[in-house]
């Protein structure tokens, strides 16, 4: 498991896909303004992180997304951490944090707290929506972190907003193999993203939680430290007006691993995707 950087690409269903030459592309995910529909404040989402080395399915950590009102911004967080009996292989303490705009969700302050094993980062980003820069103070700690300025794209997203930008776009006149682009500024530069949808899957079954009506995504990946060339996501969100993520699962650099819906609260919507 790497980071909740790594949860939090694969739950905004927004890792790099490639174009097939017979899709179409839709740019009704505009990133310059979502009318949010789909959460409120008080929302908090937890998900359980297996990974599987062998043949195995070993419960690894945690992710809990919350969302708070602060007047004019939304106040978003997703915390991870292992779990004690996983922490002998790789220890992870991880906070993200986002302020939005409630009227167009996107970015002004965002700031990232990672702890993986001997890893350290800490990096705040300011965004000047505005002029299409921003700011990046960013080090092993905060003590030592340094400014640096960027140009930017216009509308410009980061790792925690574009989940909740994602979750307002409405599928309604997508077909099977449609994309959608989006793009987010993460480790000091733009990630062009784009994402294939794959249609509804009715009565998945959710390990714990029960059977869903879905919406299936299938990404590829950004190929690195996490993910190879030829590694397969697939992610399946609820077929309703919260379109929340249910399970993600993917291959990794070594093993594979699969992030579940463990609880749900305080949502905007009653979840009536879920099967009876």
């Amino acid at each position: 498991m790497h980071s909740i950087a790594f949860l939090a690409i694969i739950l905004l269903m927004s890792t790099t896909a490639g174009v097939n030459d017979n899709s179409h592309s839709h740019s009704n995910s505009d990133p310059c303004f979502s009318e949010n529909n789909a959460f409120t404040a008080g929302e908090e989402i937890t998900y359980k992180i297996y990974y599987n080395w062998g043949v195995m399915w070993i419960p690894a950590g945690e992710v809990v997304f919350k969302t708070e009102d602060h007047g004019d911004l939304f106040h978003i967080s997703a915390t991870g951490r292992t779990y004690s009996t996983y922490e002998w292989f790789f220890k992870v303490r991880d906070k993200y944090e986002v302020f939005v705009d409630k009227a167009t969700l996107l970015p002004v302050t965002s700031i990232r707290n990672v702890r993986e094993g001997g890893y350290k980062l800490y990096d705040k980003i300011e965004f000047n929506q505005q002029e299409n820069k921003l700011t990046s103070l960013r080090g092993k700690t905060k003590e030592t972190a340094v400014l640096r300025p960027f140009e930017v794209d216009a509308c410009m997203h980061d790792v925690l907003s574009i989940v909740y930008h994602a979750r307002n776009i409405k599928f309604d006149n997508y077909d099977s193999g449609d994309e959608f682009p989006i793009k987010i500024f993460m480790d000091k530069e733009v990630w062009p993203l784009k994402v294939k949808y794959k249609g509804k899957e009715s009565k998945k079954k959710i390990k714990g939680s029960g059977r869903f009506n879905t919406i299936k995504f299938s990404p590829e990946v950004i190929v690195g430290d996490v993910f190879t060339k030829d590694a397969k996501m697939n992610i399946w969100v609820t077929d309703d007006a919260n379109k929340i993520p249910l399970l993600i699962e993917s291959p990794v650099s070594v093993g594979s691993i699969k992030v579940v819906l463990k609880d749900y609260k305080n949502l905007r919507h009653e979840m009536t995707s879920k099967s009876k």
